[in-house]
């Protein structure tokens, strides 16, 4: 049987992917996210894989609209199996120049919405006994780096609560809280930044592609595991950060200003922190070369050359 899935998110990046890689199992999907456009697009993307697709526009951070999704998605499909929360936004900035309502809409929609999100979907699974799910985490919930203090302290929180959440069900074994803690990955979250820093951010290496971080969200409800690291230095970083906390500190300043934040300069502004871009919305951000198309393209080469070759023989 089909699980029904809601995935808060759902219009870019590593929810989108997941979106579509849970369509091609087969399972019935409630999509939400703040941009009724770009849900649309999403749910035709899902639907030309066989899933049956219910949108519900989501401004997480709105009292009450977390709870909404959750009934639209009961009177739609009879319950809920699987919750995936993914929804995420960020800030460059040192933290005195960052101003505070910034601050403060990052750890909402990061942490606040997350834990509504928890509290929603347990809530519900208590109540039919089962279910799974998988909140999005970071590497920069177990490390930290600078010019990103907003968004450090929305995911060492969530990586906490989700710490609290496993303890506290350990009563209910078919009720599963996951963790899915990224890297670098490739999707348009950099661009869409809010940023005050004067100097565009962007992921250092490596970087990792949205599919392979939605597989891991994929995996997660088929094998339930307590967190999933996506990324191949995650666990150096991590080691690097408690063992050696100093040698640490001292490298992670120029090595963010070389490989995290580009040369090019930009005015101040808020990105996405309050309001959604729907042109900016897509899986991936540009970040790795689009290795699908270049397959394509290698394999229709031969093709080319051939018709080039009959046109000049004739």
């Amino acid at each position: 049987m089909s699980r029904v899935v809601v995935a808060v998110g759902a219009t870019s990046g590593i929810g989108r992917a997941a979106a579509r890689e849970f369509a091609r199992r087969g399972d019935r999907l409630v999509l939400a996210a703040r941009a009724p456009r770009t849900l649309e697009e999403v749910r035709a993307e899902c639907a030309a894989e066989g899933a049956e697709v219910l949108t519900v526009p989501t401004d997480i951070t709105t009292p009450g609209a977390l709870e909404a999704l959750a009934a639209a998605a009961v009177d739609r499909f009879g319950r809920i199996d699987v919750w995936v929360h993914t929804a995420a936004v960020t800030a460059y900035g040192r933290f005195d120049q960052t101003p505070g309502p910034v601050f403060e809409q990052v750890v909402r929609t990061d942490l606040l919405a997350a834990a509504d999100a928890a509290r929603v979907a347990l809530r519900h699974f208590r109540t039919t006994g089962s279910g799974t799910l998988v909140l999005t985490g970071s590497v920069l919930g177990h490390i930290t780096a600078p010019y990103l203090g907003a968004y450090v302290a929305a995911k060492w929180g969530l990586a906490g609560l989700v710490r609290v959440l496993q303890q506290e069900l350990r009563d209910t074994p078919d009720i599963h809280v996951c963790l899915v803690s990224p890297g670098s990955v490739d999707t348009p979250i950099y661009q869409r930044a809010a940023n005050h820093l004067g100097h565009v951010g962007r992921p250092p290496p490596p970087i990792t592609t949205a599919r392979r971080a939605a597989r891991a969200i994929v995996g997660c409800v088929e094998r339930p595991r307590r967190e999933v690291s996506v990324g191949r230095l995650n666990p150096l970083m991590r080691v690097g950060f408690t063992v050696l906390p100093g040698l640490y500190d001292v490298l992670v300043g120029p090595l963010m200003r070389r490989l995290g934040i580009a040369d090019q300069t930009v005015a101040a502004h808020d990105g996405v922190i309050f309001a959604p871009d729907p042109a900016s919305e897509a899986v991936r951000g540009g970040w790795l070369p689009d290795l699908t198309h270049l397959l394509r393209g290698a394999a229709a080469f031969p093709r080319t050359v051939g018709a080039r070759v009959l046109r000049r023989a004739r």
